[in-house]
């Protein structure tokens, strides 16, 4: 993912930052606990593409 690409992206529902996760590749927003996949080198930033983190799933 590209740094300057992710610097930009916000999270569509709450407007707060993202956190890259290579080897989900998902776009994680830490405040909504939702990720965002990324198919093919482009995010999806749809919120109904995105999938709800798990209670016990760890958000770095």
């Amino acid at each position: 993912m590209d740094r300057k690409l992710l610097d930009i992206l916000a999270c569509p529902v709450c407007k707060g930052p993202l956190v890259f996760d290579k080897a989900a590749a998902e776009l994680i927003c830490k405040a909504d606990r939702l990720a965002f996949p990324i198919r093919e080198d482009i995010p999806v930033m749809l919120e109904e593409e995105a999938r709800q983190l798990a209670a016990d799933e760890e958000v770095d």
